[in-house]
């Protein structure tokens, strides 16, 4: 799967973004080159993207400095890294 790479404890997403949606929720593989996760936020003056934070923040168990959003802070497509993420929720099958 091209959409997610270690790079020592760090992992790196590719992720596909649906703002404005009814929960937050990762959705499945979109295309084989990023993961989609939709996120209720709207995407104004980058509360998409501090939902994003926060929402993957709970899910790795990690603290929200340790997110990091390197590529397409302002477009759908993103590249996120997860500083020595604590979990991998079992929804993303990441091995």
């Amino acid at each position: 799967m091209s959409w997610y790479k270690w790079q020592a404890n760090d992992l790196i997403l590719l992720i596909r973004l649906q703002p404005k949606a009814s929960k937050d929720e990762f959705v499945a593989p979109y295309g084989d080159d990023s993961y989609k996760i939709r996120i209720t936020a709207p995407p104004i003056d980058g509360k998409a993207n501090k939902q994003l934070i926060q929402f993957l923040a709970k899910q790795f168990k990690v603290p929200k400095k340790s997110i990091i959003i390197e590529q397409g802070l302002t477009g759908r497509q993103k590249r996120v890294r997860i500083i020595d993420p604590k979990i991998i929720p079992k929804i993303l099958e990441i091995k």
